[in-house]
């Protein structure tokens, strides 16, 4: 044998070269780090998935300073057009959870527990009916786009009739139950496209509580049902290690949608912003429902 000498004694083998090495993250001297290592424990996504990505995530940070209604609902769907719903929803939850760090620290006293409490036990039912949806439709990938799809384009024309419907609701008190169902709406279209905020809405603003202690409450509410939403995804195996490095490199981009939404909301104006939001949103939840571009068609 080439290692052993005439003796039956090993001979020292040479030092390996570099290119015999595995390809690691840190260099042998500890000093740099090997970014073509990095690359290649990437995820093979398409070029048009980290567009989309980039745009989803910075929306969500946008949607933390309370500039544009509801243009974190944008994330998902946006994502779907390029790889499966159920896996742009596994990879919004993380990033999610992290912008609500940041929420709720701020927010962190100025909520109404109360409506927490009476939300709560509707949205672990609701999650529970999202996770059964997930898991009942999970290699259906046609059907969960339609059923993504179909909770985008309400969630737009909620927004042009929710002037009509809080003049209805703010004729009345809610009651308990009311706030069940609420949680319950809440937690199921959160669960499958992360875009629970109108039946909540309905129900808090029908008070008529401050803006503020209301932005808190919907703040700790999610933060709350975003982090029961691990529970299923865990166990539907939706989340798993290979979307870590896809997490790390998108999570800085909720920063600068933090800073850019700041900025937005000195110089643009709210009502225009939010109609290009919707606009897109109707355009992406049709383009899911038909499974087809909407550009090929022209």
């Amino acid at each position: 044998m080439s290692g052993i000498d005439r003796l039956g004694r090993s001979k020292p083998q040479p030092p390996a070269s570099d290119h015999d090495q595995a390809p690691t993250l840190i260099s042998r001297n500890g000093k740099f780090i090997a970014f073509w290592s990095l690359f290649e424990i990437m995820p093979n996504y398409p070029v048009e998935f980290w567009i989309l990505a980039a745009i989803a995530v910075i929306a969500v940070g946008i949607g933390k300073t309370g500039f544009g209604g509801g243009v974190g609902s944008l994330a998902t769907p946006l994502m779907s057009l390029s790889i499966p719903v159920a896996s742009a929803a596994a990879i919004m939850l993380p990033l999610l959870i992290i912008s609500d760090l940041f929420a709720v620290y701020h927010y962190r006293t100025m909520f109404h527990k109360r409506n927490i409490i009476l939300m709560l036990p509707g949205a672990i039912v609701g999650i529970a009916a999202g996770a059964f949806c997930f898991w009942h439709f999970i290699g259906n990938e046609r059907i969960l786009q339609i059923i993504l799809g179909g909770i985008s384009v309400a969630f737009v024309v909620f927004q042009y009739v929710r002037a009509l419907i809080f003049k209805i609701v703010e004729r009345r008190h809610p009651t308990n139950i009311e706030g069940f169902f609420a949680g319950a709406a809440s937690g199921f279209t959160s669960t499958l496209a992360h875009a629970g905020g109108p039946p909540v809405t309905i129900f808090l603003l029908s008070q008529k509580m401050p803006k503020e202690l209301f932005v808190g409450t919907t703040v700790i509410f999610f933060a709350i049902t975003n982090l029961i939403k691990l529970i299923p995804y865990y166990f539907l195996g939706l989340l798993n290690s290979g979307q870590l490095t896809t997490i790390l490199i998108l999570a800085p981009l909720s920063l600068i949608g933090v800073q850019l939404g700041i900025n937005l909301n000195r110089v643009v104006p709210e009502v225009w912003f939010n109609r290009v939001i919707y606009t897109l949103l109707l355009l992406t939840g049709i383009q899911l429902i038909i499974g087809r571009s909407l550009i090929s068609m022209f």
